[in-house]
C-alpha cells in the first residue's frame, strides 16, 4: 500500500478484494492509535507518522522471512550443529568420506567430530553428549541403528608368515599359533561374541600379549609377537590380510530413537547413500 498509495492497485498487487484491504489497514490503524495515511479527494498518502513507521515495518517483515527462511532450512536438516563419535577402527573407511560429503551438502551445520573408544562412545550416545556413532555391533538395547557397510574379517599374519600366502583361511587353521588380541576391558559384548567364534572353531586362543589399540594390535604382528584377527579396513603395510572363510563384520550408525534434530537425519541419509554407492 504504501509503495502504490492507491487501494485499488495495492489489493490488485496484494491479489485481495480493495474492502478487505481497507479493513485490514484500519484495524492496524486503530491497534496503533495513529493514523497511518491521510485520504481525500486528491488520493493517498502517508502521514508523517506513517513515513516514521514504514522502513520500521519493512525491516520487521524482512526479519520474519528470514525467520521462516532458517525454521524452513533447520526443518530440513540444512542448519544446526552435530556431535558425532568414530570407533577408532572405523575412522580409516567412514569419517573422511562421510563427513567431506556431509560438509559439501550441509555446510551450515557445525559438525564436531571425535575419535573415541566402544565403551564412550555408548555411554556419549546415551548420555547425549554425541548424537551420532558410527561403530560395530553387538552394542546394547535402546539405540536405533542402521547398517552401512559389511566386510570381510581376516586373519593378520606377519610378512613371511607360512600362510601368508594362502587367498583365504579357516580360523581353525590358526589353533596352534600364538595370538595378539586387544584388551578383554574394551567392551564385553564383543568379548563374549570372539569367544564363542573361537569355541565354534574349536580352540581357545593362546594369547601372549594384550594390545590397547589396533595400531598397536598391528604394530604387535609385525614385530612377530603373534597373529591377530581384523576387518579388512584396517589393513595395514608391514602385516598380511588374510580372509576367514564365512566370517564378516558389520559397520553402523547409532543413535538415541527419540532424537528429533533435523540434521541427523541428513546426516543418516547422507552416510547411507555414500557407503551404499561405495
Amino acid at each position: 500500500m504504501a509503495d502504490e498509495l492507491s487501494f485499488t492497485n495495492a489489493a490488485a498487487r496484494l491479489g485481495i478484494a480493495q474492502q478487505s484491504l481497507s479493513q485490514q489497514i484500519n484495524v492496524l490503524e486503530r491497534t496503533l492509535g495513529v493514523r497511518l495515511f491521510d485520504r481525500d479527494t486528491r488520493g493517498t498518502r502517508l502521514t508523517e507518522v506513517g513515513g516514521l513507521f514504514l522502513p520500521e515495518a519493512r525491516t520487521v517483515l524482512e526479519r520474519a522471512e528470514q525467520a521462516v527462511h532458517t525454521v524452513k532450512r533447520a526443518a530440513r536438516g540444512e542448519v544446526g550443529s552435530l556431535s558425532l563419535a568414530f570407533l577408532s577402527v572405523t575412522t580409516n573407511h567412514l569419517l573422511q568420506p562421510i563427513v567431506r560429503a556431509f560438509r559439501e551438502r550441509c555446510p551450515d551445520v557445525e559438525l564436531a567430530v571425535e575419535d573415541v573408544g566402544i565403551a564412550e562412545l555408548v555411554a556419549g550416545i546415551r548420555a547425549g553428549r554425541y548424537d551420532a556413532g558410527f561403530t560395530r555391533p553387538p552394542l546394547v538395547e535402546g539405540l536405533a541403528s542402521r547398517t552401512l557397510r559389511t566386510e570381510r574379517v581376516c586373519a593378520v599374519l606377519p610378512c613371511g608368515h607360512p600362510l601368508a600366502g594362502r587367498e583365504q583361511l579357516r580360523l581353525a587353521e590358526l589353533a596352534d599359533e600364538p595370538w595378539v588380541l586387544t584388551d578383554r576391558s574394551a567392551w564385553p559384548p564383543w568379548d563374549r561374541e570372539h569367544d564363542e567364534d573361537f569355541r565354534a572353531a574349536g580352540f581357545t586362543p593362546n594369547v601372549v600379549q594384550r594390545a590397547s589399540s589396533v595400531r598397536h594390535l598391528l604394530g604387535l604382528v609385525a614385530a612377530g609377537v603373534g597373529v591377530s584377527r581384523l576387518t579388512e579396513s584396517a589393513r595395514r603395510p608391514g602385516v598380511v590380510f588374510v580372509p576367514l572363510a564365512g566370517e564378516s563384520a558389520k559397520t553402523e550408525v547409532v543413535w538415541l530413537p527419540q532424537a528429533g534434530k533435523p540434521a541427523l537425519r541428513r546426516l543418516i541419509e547422507v552416510a547411507t547413500e555414500l557407503t551404499t554407492a561405495g
